[in-house]
């Protein structure tokens, strides 16, 4: 094994290949060395795949103070195909961890008749995490307000076969006011370890 010093290498063939090494060789970067990049990269960090985006545009009514399941069945994108429209829950392929968030407008028939709202990611079938969002008006928890905006997010650790993720809603009204969702979106990544 010998060292190579140069500032330059150049192909010796005309179609501008160079190849460092073979399959399973490792090279080693010292600390303190800036690679710069000027050309086009591939295979260097990884890929937020699997990636998905759904959405749902309509109202959804809903029981007042009851978890319910939120219709997010039109896909804006997903690259797997993990994400399962008709069933609305989102089963990765590939395990790690996956950067999930949610979204619903929530809103209560009655004016000022929102108490709070809440929207929460589901694993497997249970409650993981929830975002509460209570709805205030003029300072005074016994008034309420009419819609509210309720965003959420959440790492989660899936298993890549079995784990499936669902975002469900839950709306508090007074006097037990006819209580809807809308323009609800949920999706996620894979973030790169």
């Amino acid at each position: 094994m010998g060292t190579i010093k140069t500032t330059n290498i150049e192909p010796i063939a005309d179609n501008g290949t160079v190849t460092l090494g073979s399959s399973g060789d490792t090279f080693t970067i010292p600390s303190g060395v800036t690679m710069v990049n000027n050309g086009t990269q591939t295979g260097f960090g990884g890929v937020n795949t699997p990636a998905f985006e759904a959405y749902d545009e309509s109202i959804q009514s809903m029981s007042d103070y009851t978890w319910t399941k939120l219709d997010v069945a039109t896909e804006n994108f997903d690259t797997n195909n993990n994400f399962d429209n008709s069933a609305m829950r989102f089963t990765p392929t590939v395990a790690g961890k996956y950067f999930l968030y949610a979204k619903g407008d929530c809103d209560a028939s009655g004016y000022e008749d929102m108490r709070s709202s809440e929207v929460a990611f589901y694993k497997n079938g249970s409650i993981v995490t929830y975002t509460n969002a209570r709805v205030l008006q003029g300072g005074n928890t016994s008034n309420a307000g009419t819609v509210s905006a309720n965003f959420t997010s959440v790492t989660l650790t899936l298993n890549g076969s079995s784990d499936y993720v669902e975002i469900y809603g839950r709306i508090n009204a007074l006097d037990n006011s006819n209580v809807s969702v809308m323009n609800t979106i949920f999706g996620g990544y894979k973030i790169i370890e």
